[in-house]
């Protein structure tokens, strides 16, 4: 009885040895984190122009100013959104080389179910354009031309 006992626990002391080995292999072999390239990194100032709407929050030719910050947290690539110096949204980002995919949408306990996609495609070193386009509780969508400039020294003073 107690042969068995201890074979099944010879069995179990194995499997806990191959997937602790698997988990440092897995870990050894992530990539690292990825960094936005010196040319898109830091603070933008941008300009959002809403240009096509059949929702009743966005009307064509609103505008808006932000400051944009291209950073990374601790697992991935993040754009920061700030209105006022206050934080207004933090998308998850994707960059290919060529063109900067963001996401962000909220959790499935808001009141109202908002999915947010920016596709920036127009990258030069002092300018940044593309497209935002928001989808509320599947109903309406809004569409907005994105105008990023570099913000320059004077401008991260403030």
């Amino acid at each position: 009885m107690k042969e068995k006992q201890f074979s099944l626990k010879e069995v179990e002391y194995q499997a806990l040895l191959r997937m602790r080995d698997s988990l440092q292999t897995l870990r050894d072999t992530l990539v690292p984190i990825s960094v936005w390239p010196d040319s898109l990194a830091g603070q933008w100032n941008g300009k959002i122009v809403c240009v096509d709407s059949n929702c009743p929050d966005y009307v064509v030719g609103d505008q808006r100013n932000d400051t944009w910050i291209f950073a990374n947290d601790s697992t991935q690539l993040v754009t920061k959104v700030l209105n006022n110096n206050a934080l207004v949204r933090v998308y998850a980002s994707t960059f290919n080389g060529s063109q900067v995919q963001l996401h962000f949408s909220t959790d499935s306990s808001a009141a109202k179910q908002v999915e947010m996609k920016v596709l920036l495609n127009e990258l030069s070193g002092s300018k940044i354009k593309g497209t935002r386009t928001i989808v509320i509780d599947s109903r309406c969508t809004a569409r907005f031309n994105v105008e990023l400039i570099r913000a320059t020294s004077k401008d991260l003073k403030r």
